[in-house]
Parts: C-alpha cells; structure tokens; sequence
C-alpha cells in the first residue's frame, strides 16, 4: 500500500445506530474483501529504530491469532528522521499494512485523523513500543465487534493486571486518575494506557467533540463518552515500561491538567452537546414497552412518588438537623432549598428522562420557583401551628410537615408535568 497524506477530518453527523454483532461474512483477509474489520494504527513520531520491529511482531501476531481482516496503519506525526521511508517500506512489503504522513505533531490529532478517515467497523491504537502484551488485543476488541460495548480501553490499574515499571510512573499514573476521578468523576480507572479501541460510527459521532490534539485526547475522548453513557470495556493488561520512551513527563502532566481544567469548565458549564448522545442507541432496553411496566403518566407517577418518598425522608432528616441550632422557619427554608435541588435533578433524569445539561439551569431555576410554592405551604402551617399551639412538639411539627409536604407535592407533579418538563411529558403521552 502507498503512503498517503490526508487533512483533517470533518465533523460526523448526530444519531448512532444500534449496536450490531458484525455479520461472520466479513471473516475474510483484507485483500479478498477491501475492507477490514479491525483497522490498529500505530502513531509515531521519530521512531525509526523502533517501528520495524512493532510492525513486523504487531502483524505476525494479528495473522496467527485475529479471526477477521485487520489493517495496520503507522501514522507519521511530521517525523524528521527515516521514520517516513520504514514506514513507507513496510507498506509496501506487507499488503495489510498501510502508511499514513501528517505534516502536523500530535498522537491526538493523528488518531482523530487516521479514525475518521478509516473504513474499519472497529479502530484501535497502540504505542509503538509495544509495552502491552499484544495477547490482550483480541479480548480489547471482542465486546466491540459483539455489538456489547462501544468502546474499550486496556487498564494497568486493574487488580489483576501485572504490570513493571519504576515508582515514578507508577506514582505519576496513579496520581492522575485520581485527580480525573475527583475532578471529572471519571469511572474509568486508566486514562492514559496507549492500548484502546473505539466503534468505527462512535467515532465517527464523538471524535467531532473532542479538542485536544496531543496526549490529553485519550482523557478527553474517555470523559465525553462517559458522561454521554456510551459504554467502556475495561480489559486487564500485562504491561512492561519502556526505559527509553520520549515522553516528556513534566510538559505531558502539564498539558493534561489544562486539559482537565479545560473539560471540567465545558461540563460544568454544559457548552457540550453530549445530550445528543445520551440515548444514542435504538436497542436501549429503556425504550422498549414491556407487558406490566408501567409506561406514560402511569410510569411518571410511580419515578416522581420514589423520588418524593426519598426526598421527603432527605428533607426531614435535613430540618431535624438544622432545628438543632435554628427556629423552626429558618431550618424548614434551609432544609427545603437543599432537597428541592436534588429532587429537581432526579425528577428530570429519573421521572421525565431527561439527559444531558441542555436547559438544565432553566430546570433548576423553574425547580426553585416550585420550591417557593411549597416553602410558602409548609411555612404557612408551621406558622398556623405556632398561632394555634404556642410551643408545639417537635412530632407535632413533623406531623403538621408531612401533611404539607403531600400537598405540595401533588402540585409540585402537576407544575414539574405541565409547565418545567412539558416535551417529556409530551413524549410520554404520544408513547401510550
């Protein structure tokens, strides 16, 4: 194959298909059927002492083991040695081989590049050093080209991986994904393993989304497919370091803290379109109409009186503890505005199905219009109850609470149905 030069990529369109097993026909090498099912590329960048050897151990591996037709793409990030001309000889020695020159560094901008423009069904990458156990490469891609996953990631950080490497890296590696996981609530437990894996029309979707051009691209990618529910595959991998890498640590711990500052900015802010992700699938269990499952207003009544029935216990267990040390208004007003955010943040998910930070401030500000409904309720019979009583008891005042709260309550339904989630309740009266 030729070497090719190839431009940035363009943006994919919005909706993802459901995820399908990949018909057995495609069990064919490539050149018997032009399109492979597993395109690896490898990203390099000043390697020509090393890339030889990967590619060559890379491709004996993948014809003795892959059951499918699979491609090895080198991708040359503006090299200045005789990187180019190894890559170029490899293309044209191995027919399943191909090799691509960008004129601009970058691992991130080179795999956005590369993914985009690959006619695979399932992309993957690895580092050219080959510091991951390449038996880990088929379970890696399994759950894709399944149809189970949609993407999928090799973790040294697994319990059961058995990995060597200096206390430095470790320290450094482990140091960084606690921060995603404070920071960014990453779930994943390791960001910057060079061994992933990707669904070639995910790609297509998500790639558009993600900035960064360098090593931070793996985080970022990562975060975005997980706050947009797309599913990760995490495999166990044995993992050796390479004493001669050229990554430079200090720069690359740099850049991914900006990165993070960058990506957790954009979420708190909601200036992502992950909304458009969110449900991305037509084989989403959740959509599916089951004989006994309560579906429409039926189904919204039974998500708001779960979440009514735990707020209300957070709510209380809220005003006990603040009339430790304030009146019975202060206390009722504290603990009302603190559980009326979290019952407008799990009403929208839970009860009216909306994902995503699309008008989510607007949510919450017509939340707390519907939490001054129900303050002035409860604080209007906390007040009659003092007027009444003089001094009341404090099972006095919860019992007077509770009655007010199930009155609010019903309102609260009835404004969050008809005025703060009206496309959701829409939606859910033409499904019935």
């Amino acid at each position: 194959m030729r070497t090719q030069t190839i431009a940035d990529p363009a943006p994919g369109a919005d909706t993802l298909p459901a995820r399908e097993h990949l018909p057995a026909h495609e069990h064919l090498p490539v050149g018997a059927s032009g399109r492979p099912v597993l395109d690896v590329v490898v990203p390099v960048y000043n390697e020509e002492k090393d890339l030889e050897p990967c590619v060559l151990r890379l491709h004996d591996h993948l014809t003795r083991t892959f059951p499918y037709g699979f491609r090895v793409t080198i991708a040359d990030n503006a090299s200045t040695d005789r990187t180019p001309e190894v890559a170029a000889a490899l293309a044209d020695k191995l027919p399943e081989v191909r090799s691509v020159r960008l004129e601009q560094k970058g691992r991130g901008r080179a795999l956005r590049t590369v993914w985009s423009r690959s006619d695979a069904p399932v992309l993957a990458y690895m580092d050219v050093d080959l510091s991951t156990d390449l038996n880990a490469l088929l379970p890696l891609v399994a759950p894709l080209i399944s149809g189970h996953s949609d993407l999928a990631i090799g973790s040294r950080l697994a319990r059961s991986s058995r990995v060597v490497r200096g206390p430095k890296r470790e320290f450094i590696s482990r140091a960084y994904n606690l921060i995603l996981r404070g920071s960014l609530a990453a779930r994943f437990s390791d960001a910057q393993c060079g061994f992933k894996a990707i669904r070639g029309e995910v790609a297509e979707r998500l790639l558009p989304l993600v900035e960064d051009t360098g090593w931070f691209f793996d985080t970022e990618m990562l975060v975005l497919a997980e706050r947009a529910g797309l599913r990760i595959h995490e495999v166990p991998v044995d993992w050796v370091d390479d004493p001669d890498s050229t990554v430079h640590i200090v720069k690359t711990a740099t850049d991914d803290l900006k990165g993070v500052w960058r990506v957790g900015r954009a979420l708190a802010t909601g200036s992502l379109p992950l909304d458009r992700l969110a449900r991305p699938f037509g084989d989403d269990p959740r959509d599916r109409r089951l004989t006994g499952v309560p579906g429409g207003l039926a189904r919204q009544l039974v998500g708001f009186c779960v979440v009514g029935a735990l707020s209300t216990l957070f709510y209380l267990a809220l005003y006990s503890a603040f009339r430790l040390g304030v009146g019975p208004q202060l206390a009722n007003a504290a603990a009302l505005l603190v559980s009326a955010v979290a019952n407008t943040a799990a009403n929208r998910r839970l009860t009216f199905g909306v994902r995503g930070r699309d008008r989510a401030v607007r949510h919450q500000a017509q939340g707390l219009v519907v939490f001054g409904i129900g303050l002035a309720l409860t604080s209007g019979s906390l007040a009659a109850l003092g007027a009444a009583t003089g001094d009341p008891a404090h099972s006095t005042e919860l019992a007077v609470l509770i009655v007010a709260n199930l009155a609010a309550t019903v309102l609260r339904f009835l404004l969050f149905r008809l005025w703060v989630f009206p496309d959701a309740a829409a939606s859910s009266r033409n499904t019935r």
